[in-house]
């Protein structure tokens, strides 16, 4: 489970794990057609950022998966910094990379 710490009304702290990416897939892969976007923009931008540095907030609409893992909502803070290992990274991309034929499907 995510670890979100409140250092204070402005900042967050967020720790997220292999989990937690395991976690997003997982519900991506329950509901294709609500993330369809979401999943399609995942696969295709995070090489772009090696991967590991992938930010959420980068692309309009990519942020929905990231939120529900945290459970809280991080734009009610000023900033927040993310600590993930590698691979988180990689799980969630491979595990978008396995659900963009059946999105791109969804939204064509």
């Amino acid at each position: 489970m995510a670890k979100v710490n409140v250092i204070d009304d402005k900042t967050l702290k967020i720790e997220l794990s292999l989990e937690d990416a395991v976690s997003m897939v997982q519900q991506a892969a329950g509901e294709v057609d609500k993330f369809a976007s979401e999943i399609i923009t995942i696969f295709e931008k995070m090489p772009t950022f090696n991967f590991t540095h992938y930010c959420f907030y980068a692309f309009e609409d990519t942020a929905k998966l990231f939120e529900n893992v945290l459970g809280i909502d991080p734009k009610q803070y000023k900033t927040f910094s993310l600590d993930a290992p590698d691979a988180f990274f990689y799980s969630l991309y491979g595990g978008m990379a396995s659900l963009y034929d059946e999105a791109k499907k969804s939204v064509s």
